[in-house]
């Protein structure tokens, strides 16, 4: 099945504690149906200090389901991803306006 968000969609959550929030997809992990969204669901990960890099609580983006998020269209507005041929290519498109993404 092809995938309706890819990395770099720009996305709004649904659902959950950011609700609200708007973000863009930096990986999509399609196996377990997430995708990780830049200062969305963030969580402290303590780590050791080690050659190169310095030990802490460093904040971290965790996955979130793909069932919370939603495409952001031109406007701004959530809306859902369809797909149609365009000549012999298969192409997304936002269902609010009918855009081409």
């Amino acid at each position: 099945m092809a995938a309706k968000l890819k990395k770099g969609d720009k996305v709004i959550v649904l659902a959950g504690k950011d609700k609200g929030n708007q973000g863009e997809i930096a990986s999509v992990n399609p196996k377990e149906n997430k995708a990780v969204v830049e200062g969305i669901n963030m969580a402290i990960r303590h780590t050791k200090q080690s050659a190169g890099s310095q030990g802490g609580r460093i904040q971290k983006a965790m996955p979130i389901d793909l069932s919370n998020l939603a495409l952001m269209d031109k406007a701004g507005k959530p809306t859902r991803v369809g797909f149609r041929m365009e000549g012999d290519k298969k192409v997304r498109f936002a269902k609010t306006t009918g855009e081409a993404i």
